[in-house]
């Protein structure tokens, strides 16, 4: 028995790196797979056939699965991949939202291309893949599983990465508000912000020791997001969780303990409070910014 036996998974991007490990394993557990990948490079740019390797692959290891390369970035794109689920396998259950690309710059030298680009494809893919499955699962009455990708980059903040970690936070807030709306139909709604050495870490200037190498591997990534998808986790939803093959940890907004004042206050009183207004030391440089989606 396998953990997803019967289930169809949706898996954007999943033509390499961690979508790849998703669907392999995915696969494994019994869920037939839609293995969704446009195949371009990094900076979303080109083509390859990466979706088809994987469908043969699992294929090949006994496992379900199809090929899809429709544009997460549309609605006609996000239906086609809905529709391509329905079409082999009859329904859906998991949806989990990958695909994404990188165009690193300070934020002076982002162009308005490199702006809308990142944004279009991380977070209007994100609504384009999730509104044909979210309606779907609610007219037929199914519960369901959506699983979108933040990152460190959007929850903390990370140097140079001003479009995706704007992208990033705004699919935290998504997370949180499609939690609360798909109580009553039983659609639980996840965040994982992966840390996993991929073909987006190609430019990253950072030497990683052999053995730091094979722990951040995305297969490393895998079983925690498996865990998610799973009714492992039917407990949660609305919470977005920081996995590697180093730690599995919870990320979340929180508030300090505040200042509260009892009537008009001046900017001198809050400067007063500060201690209580702000948490102790910076958040921001005392973080772990190196996670990547």
């Amino acid at each position: 028995m396998g953990l997803l036996d019967d289930k169809v998974a949706i898996i954007t991007g999943a033509g390499g790196g961690l979508g790849e490990a998703y669907a392999k394993l995915f696969a494994k557990e019994g869920a037939a797979i839609v293995v969704n990948d446009l195949g371009t490079t990094v900076n979303g740019v080109g083509a390859s056939a990466g979706a088809a390797r994987v469908v043969a692959d699992i294929l090949e290891a006994g496992g379900r699965a199809v090929a899809n390369g429709d544009d997460v970035s549309t609605m006609d794109g996000g239906r086609n991949i809905l529709r391509s689920a329905i079409d082999a396998f009859g329904h859906v259950d998991i949806l989990i939202c990958n695909a994404g690309i990188l165009r690193d710059r300070t934020f002076a030298k982002i162009s308005e291309e490199d702006w809308d680009l990142v944004l279009k494809v991380h977070l209007k893919g994100t609504y384009c893949c999730t509104l044909p499955v979210w309606e779907w699962l609610k007219d037929n009455g199914r519960p369901g599983v959506i699983i979108m990708t933040s990152s460190t980059s959007g929850l903390f903040g990370n140097f140079g990465q001003a479009n995706y970690g704007a992208a990033k936070a705004a699919i935290y807030g998504l997370i949180r508000v499609l939690s609360i709306e798909g109580r009553k139909y039983g659609i639980r709604v996840m965040g994982v912000a992966p840390n996993a050495i991929t073909r987006m870490w190609a430019g990253v200037p950072v030497a990683l020791d052999a053995d730091r190498l094979s722990i951040l591997r995305p297969e490393n990534v895998a079983p925690g997001v498996l865990f998610l998808a799973s009714d492992l986790a039917a407990d949660h939803s609305g919470k977005v969780i920081a996995i590697s093959g180093e730690e599995i940890a919870e990320a979340k907004m929180l508030m300090a303990q505040g200042f509260q004042p009892k009537g008009p206050y001046t900017a001198q009183d809050v400067a007063a409070h500060a201690a209580s207004v702000f948490f102790p030391g910076d958040p921001l440089f005392g973080s772990k910014t190196d996670g990547r989606a």
